[in-house]
């Protein structure tokens, strides 16, 4: 038989990214003010159409591949030429002139303007082969230039920040990260010794060391933490500041462009990476290099906060952007692929529906999380946030992105999986949604790493007691008819709650951050779908009986009740525990050090 010979199979058809989408629109709908919501739907529609048929086609082409860097030329010189695919610089160009993040600066929606640009980053990520990891520390440098950068940066380097031109914009890097402690900055190596003048930007230092993980080294600037106190200050003696990759750091159109190691910035090694692999990842070293002072000496932590907070809102997006991609894959394939001798399809059978609903509920849970913590970021932007929304802020940022990655990873391989041999094919793009969303979980802070963070935070009585309010407060504003029809999750919910507050008591149980984690991203996404619920209900919405039924699956099924129990074994014996755990992975002769 010929290939052309007998059956055929249906390829799925996914015309719209943003009007098919289960969350998007009615949320939008809910959160934005109503002349707002009409003004920026048909430019959502519009980028759903573009996703699906122009960026798709873009970055699944042979345009995108990973970069190559010519350290020295035929005469021994070192060069350091970093060669990115021409759909890498592409898919950037694209994003720059969707707004991404100029929305975020130019604030015509005011607050709301961070739901709209996330909304956007929501749509493309699944087909941006990583874009917006440069873009993410972009738009954090943005705001710490906007915060603390001098009024030079704020003339000269800002606009390029947020420009939607890429012939004029610039990216920025984020360069944190170092050999001796990975997620530990307390051991940054890399100094930074005052010139004793000062540039048009600032006090100008140079720096020395090696920065060990470098994911936007095509940018034209980045931020970067630096000793400029002893080693014995830890992170207290840490700086930062803003580096040139290249020198003089703005040029004439007619200027040649400068040498890529002009300030001294050498890449040593592009990463060989699971996933991510068109983002150029690389080892620097600064020789030298000229760097400017951002905000005051010793306060680098602090100073460079804002870029985390970004950044890991925009980690939080990319996985479950990267999740909704292949829920809709699934779901649209499930609507041609016929079963049992070709009578009946995928859609209508039970079963298989059973399964694209969980991830579907999945997909909600993690949206509605992840959109409300962007709302909050966007209301303390734009200094409308009350001082409990700031604690709250503070308190679910490392929240939202700890348990979005954790949790997006298996509902992208269920819809794989719903998918048949279909799934397991590369043109899909479940192989790269993936394998990029893998490094969610790791980069700007491990599931263990924001854990900590969110003790450090949670442990303060105030900011709990405000986390605290607003979860009761939706409760409370149940309608009696609501109430009676999600009683037993109501008590689910109300019972994980009470878990939740004294786990931060001090001294905290060394196993407890974890799981504690994972049960405040349990219940601030019930209690966010719950608002939501409420709200269709309220302006009797088309959707209420689903809206209404996603909460009650999600804190049934999603891992509430699991995660409580969590946080209660971790309470219990943990010192047999760590005990044990010892044991059992480094042999019985090994010994806790507490």
């Amino acid at each position: 038989m010929r290939i052309e010979e007998g059956f055929q199979p249906i390829p799925f058809s996914e015309e719209n990214a943003y009007t098919i989408d289960p969350v998007l629109p009615s949320l939008l709908k809910r959160t934005l003010p109503k002349t707002a919501f009409q003004e920026i739907e048909p430019d959502l529609a519009r980028l759903g159409r573009d996703v699906v048929t122009i960026i798709r086609s873009l970055s699944d082409s042979a345009k995108v591949y990973p970069p190559t860097l010519i350290q020295y030329d035929q005469w021994g010189r070192r060069v350091d030429i970093l060669h990115t695919s021409e759909g890498w610089r592409e898919l950037k160009a694209i994003s720059q002139r969707e707004g991404l993040p100029g929305i975020f600066y130019e604030r015509k929606y005011d607050e709301h303007s961070r739901v709209y640009g996330f909304a956007k980053i929501l749509l493309m990520v699944g087909d941006t082969s990583e874009v917006f990891c440069p873009m993410s520390m972009t738009d954090g440098t943005a705001r710490v230039i906007e915060l603390l950068g001098s009024p030079e940066m704020k003339k000269d380097i800002l606009p390029r920040l947020t420009s939607r031109d890429p012939s004029f914009a610039f990216t920025s890097g984020q360069w944190m990260t170092e050999r001796p402690g990975g997620s530990d900055i307390s051991l940054t190596e890399t100094t930074a010794t005052s010139t004793n003048s000062n540039s048009k930007y600032g006090p100008t230092y140079t720096l020395n060391g090696v920065k060990w993980f470098s994911s936007a080294t095509d940018s034209e600037v980045s931020v970067a933490l630096a000793r400029s106190g002893s080693l014995q200050d830890g992170s207290r003696g840490l700086s930062l500041f803003l580096v040139p990759l290249r020198l003089p750091l703005l040029r004439g159109p007619s200027d040649p462009v400068p040498s890529p190691t002009s300030n001294n910035v050498l890449v040593h090694r592009l990463k060989n990476k699971i996933g991510t692999h068109a983002l150029p990842t690389a080892e620097l070293s600064l020789e030298s290099a000229e760097g400017y002072l951002i905000g005051a000496l010793g306060k680098g932590v602090k100073s460079i906060t804002p870029v985390l907070n970004i950044t890991r809102l925009w980690s939080s997006v990319t996985s479950v952007g990267n999740l909704r991609k292949c829920l809709a894959i699934a779901t649209e394939y499930a609507k041609v692929r016929a079963i049992q001798s070709g009578t009946l399809l995928l859609k209508d059978a039970p079963i298989h529906v059973e399964q694209l609903a969980s991830v579907n509920v999945l997909y909600r849970a993690l949206a509605h999380l992840t959109f409300g913590v962007v709302g909050l970021l966007g209301k303390v932007e734009c200094g409308t946030a009350t001082p409990e929304e700031h604690l709250r802020l503070r308190m679910l940022t490392p929240v939202a992105k700890g348990y979005t990655s954790d949790k997006a990873s298996a509902g992208m391989e269920e819809a794989m999986a719903a998918m048949g041999g279909a799934g397991y094919m590369e043109e899909n793009g479940f192989g790269r949604c993936i394998r990029d969303s893998l490094v969610e979980k790791i980069w700007e802070g491990t599931i263990v790493v924001l854990a900590l963070d969110l003790a450090r935070s949670a442990r303060e009585p105030e900011t709990m007691q405000a986390f605290i309010s607003w979860a009761t407060s939706v409760i409370a504003s149940c309608s009696s008819d609501i109430r009676v029809q999600i009683a037993p999750e109501l008590d689910i919910l109300k019972e994980a709650i009470k878990e939740l507050a004294p786990s931060y008591n001090q001294p905290m149980q060394p196993l407890v951050p974890r799981p504690a984690l994972m049960l405040a991203g349990a219940i601030t996404s019930c209690v966010y779908l719950l608002e939501h619920a409420i709200w269709a209900h309220v302006t009797d919405e088309a959707s209420k009986h689903v809206d209404l039924e996603v909460f009650r699956r999600w804190v049934v099924e999603g891992g509430t009740v699991a995660a409580t129990e969590s946080v209660r074994r971790a309470k219990t014996n943990a010192d047999d525990r760590v005990k044990n755990n010892l044991e059992m992975v480094f042999g019985v002769a090994a010994k806790a050090k507490l």
